[in-house]
């Protein structure tokens, strides 16, 4: 792998063949040393335009000398740079056609709008459960930081067309607007809603208004992270252990977890009531409510509570039996 050491080497040797060829024809011809420097660049650059000065023996000879040696040692040099942009730009070329290639296989994706301070969370948790996930943004910061992350993503403004079409909107599940104006989140929201009207759209709103702006353009939620923050922070006062518990059921890396689970329409469970299904004998699974089709939610359901197509499970417990429910479900 070729590096800026590497590359700073060549050039100085390049200045150096170019500074000694100049004082040779200072020493032995008595030329100033701007004359010794052009005779030198025309030299071994073969332009050819003639001698600056007429050359005595001893100077034809040094020059042929300047010739044989100082053109071999320039053109590696001079050839060796051009390659490293060339295979550069090549690279970069190539990656992002395979990176673009990557996108185009994606369904049921995820699509975040903005990679800032919240975008990086959000990614983080995303992908962390396994989700495939593509990012817009087109800060350059961002982007430098989104290739050492390795994340698949696009270069460009989330509110156009074309830059969302590239993320594959159509065959996506759902977006994420996180960008810093509100009026962005709103454009990108609505120009997204038209694409695919099926999307599941989750937006950042901070200004007053923002959020009834944001559901009218087709957010299905809206959220302030400075409203949830404060939030937050007071539970966290006046319910200590409950925060406690629920920031632990929602982290990564612990044995149980608490996550939503859909029924889906061919399930085996459809019309089973919860004493007969299962779920909390053989999975030793809490199961916290049931989110009906209808939005209708039912807390802590009695186990005569029948499981209907469109459901979703509100279970509490070890990942591998809520990994088996999801898969009892389905």
């Amino acid at each position: 792998m070729i590096t800026f050491g590497k590359i700073a080497q060549w050039a100085a040797c390049l200045l150096a063949l170019l500074l000694v060829g100049s004082l040779g024809f200072v020493w032995l011809e008595g030329w100033s040393f701007f004359d010794a420097l052009y005779m030198t660049v025309t030299t071994l650059t073969t332009v050819g335009y003639g001698e600056t000065h007429p050359l005595d023996r001893i100077g034809r000879v040094y020059n042929m000398v300047l010739i044989l040696t100082g053109m071999g040692v320039m053109f590696y040099i001079v050839g060796s740079l051009a390659r490293v942009v060339i295979e550069g730009e090549l690279h970069a070329v190539l990656g992002r056609r395979k990176l673009i290639k990557h996108i185009k296989r994606l369904k049921n994706h995820y699509i975040l709008c903005g990679f800032g301070r919240i975008g990086e969370i959000i990614a983080r948790q995303l992908t962390g459960r396994g989700l495939s996930l593509v990012v817009i943004d087109k800060v350059a910061d961002q982007i430098t930081r989104l290739e050492e992350l390795g994340y698949y993503f696009i270069t460009g403004d989330a509110t156009r067309d074309e830059v969302l079409l590239e993320a594959g909107i159509e065959r996506a599940k759902g977006l994420v607007a996180v960008v810093a104006s509100d009026a962005d989140n709103v454009y990108i929201v609505l120009t997204a809603r038209s694409l695919n009207p099926k999307l599941f759209i989750v937006a950042r709103g901070e200004e007053p208004g923002a959020e009834q702006k944001l559901l009218r353009a087709g957010a299905d939620k809206v959220e302030s992270p400075y409203h949830m923050g404060g939030q937050k922070m007071a539970h966290t006062i006046l319910h200590p252990t409950v925060v406690t518990f629920m920031e632990l059921a929602m982290k990564e890396g612990v044995d149980w977890s608490m996550e939503e689970i859909a029924v889906g329409q061919t399930s085996a469970l459809l019309g089973v009531p919860l004493a007969d299904s299962g779920i909390r004998q053989n999975l030793d699974l809490i199961l916290v409510a049931i989110k009906r089709a209808d939005g209708e939610m039912l807390f802590n359901p009695s186990h005569q509570t029948p499981i209907l197509a469109g459901d979703t499970l509100i279970a509490l417990g070890l990942r591998k039996n809520l990994d088996a429910l999801e898969q009892m479900v389905q």
